[in-house]
């Protein structure tokens, strides 16, 4: 495992606890391109996988699917994750990226409001089975000639109105392939989900129980 980071006082953090670590610049547009910067160093690695700073908590498990996808279907060359959407709160919480994908698990479309949206509605959407609503997961696995021939994209015009670097991927015509988990994967982005989080931490501490117990460290 690698961190890429684009200051020397992330660096210093990671050195701290024993972690590798590279430098990147601090221009880089997002984190796709950051990654990429770095595989651009790696001609051996063949799948690059992207899990992002705040989904501290995500599992071992959920990471090896996103891999997994990718080598099932060799014509592929992007993977994520996604899961239920149960609450109202998260469906219409901008800080929670919603994903549609179809049959084939070939996303349709990520974006910060609530899709599908329902023209009618009924709580019970919330609850039905398959779901009808799902977060996206802040992890990518990519193939590595992929990847940089994608930090070498303009930014596209939905990728700037969203926010989100994976609309870059759809607006060019290429396939995300989306990995379903029923976990509680609780990303960090606003300052109540990283005090959550610290929370999560201590009680788990406390009780001699790591809470990134099977995730990476």
């Amino acid at each position: 495992m690698l961190v890429a980071a684009d200051c020397h006082e992330i660096a210093a953090v990671v050195r701290a606890f024993g972690g590798k670590v590279e430098l990147t610049s601090p221009d880089c547009a997002s984190g796709t391109d950051r990654v990429a910067e770095i595989a651009s160093k790696l001609p051996d690695v063949e799948i690059i996988v992207n899990v992002q700073g705040d989904e501290p908590e995500i599992s071992a498990t959920a990471i090896d699917l996103a891999v997994e996808l990718l080598e099932r279907d060799p014509t592929a060359v992007m993977s994520t994750l996604a899961t239920p959407i149960r609450t109202k709160e998260k469906l219409h919480d901008p800080a929670c990226v919603k994903v549609i994908f179809g049959k084939q698990g070939r996303a349709i479309y990520f974006s910060r409001a609530a899709i599908p949206f329902a023209r009618n509605w009924d709580d019970a959407l919330l609850t039905a089975n398959p779901p009808h609503f799902y977060q996206h997961i802040g992890l990518y696995a990519y193939r590595r000639e992929f990847l940089l021939q994608l930090a070498a994209l303009p930014r596209a015009p939905i990728e700037r109105v969203e926010n989100l670097e994976q609309l870059r991927v759809l607006d060019a015509g290429h396939t995300i392939l989306v990995g379903t988990i029923d976990e509680p994967t609780i990303g960090i982005d606003t300052p109540e989900d990283y005090r959550a989080f610290v929370e999560r931490w201590r009680r788990g501490k406390g009780s001699g129980v790591n809470c990134g117990d099977d995730h990476p460290s």
